[in-house]
């Protein structure tokens, strides 16, 4: 029996890395988990991190969208797809809905789509905090402010999510809008119980 793939995604901020480290604890209990992030920590995802740090010898910023499918179909083909043949359920920090979010901010998303022919989740989790909030919980862990960590920038890439929630709905993917302005515990109970519908 194969296992569930779940994605958790929201803005910077939006405390998708807490959940995802919450739920794994949670699904350890009833099975073998991976939990994985995206960008990864494979070699295309590297050189990812260091463009989204603005490091000067990084590649150019404009060529983000091909590096994220890259590093996705790397993810996807040496990590999530053999996890989940062994039966095991598979958590990933954002995946290709960051990418229809983000980068149609520079390229349409039609074509930032099409780079991203990759197979859908079980379950996409959309914890939805607003561009406020996410600030100052950027602003409070006192890292380094990645590209897209702006006030216009975030607030682009909320309108985006909205769209991109709505397009893949359309294609009848299952994604669910979690409150993630609640506090933390609060937040998991409803990913939880989201979790639950498919029967894990």
């Amino acid at each position: 029996m194969s296992g569930k793939f779940i994605v958790i995604e929201g803005l910077d901020g939006a405390g998708t890395t807490t959940q995802a480290g919450l739920l794994r604890d949670w699904l350890a209990e009833r099975g073998t988990v991976l939990l994985t992030r995206e960008p990864t920590d494979r070699s295309v995802g590297r050189v990812i991190r260091k463009v989204l740090a603005g490091d000067p010898e990084a590649p150019d910023f404009h060529a983000l969208p091909w590096l994220f499918a890259a590093d996705r179909a790397d993810h996807l083909f040496g990590q999530i797809d053999p996890a989940l043949k062994a039966g095991t359920h598979v958590i990933s920090d954002r995946y290709y809905h960051s990418s229809l979010a983000y980068q149609s901010l520079t390229l349409p998303l039609g074509k930032v789509a099409a780079l991203n022919d990759f197979r859908a989740p079980d379950l996409t989790l959309f914890v939805d905090v607003s561009v406020d909030i996410c600030l100052q919980r950027i602003e409070a862990r006192g890292d380094a402010l990645e590209i897209f960590e702006k006030r216009d920038r975030l607030e682009r890439i909320a309108g985006a999510y909205q769209e991109v929630n709505a397009f893949l709905r359309v294609r009848g993917e299952l994604i669910e809008e979690i409150d993630g302005a609640k506090p933390v515990n609060e937040v998991f109970e409803d990913i939880r119980a989201s979790v639950e519908q498919l029967g894990v």
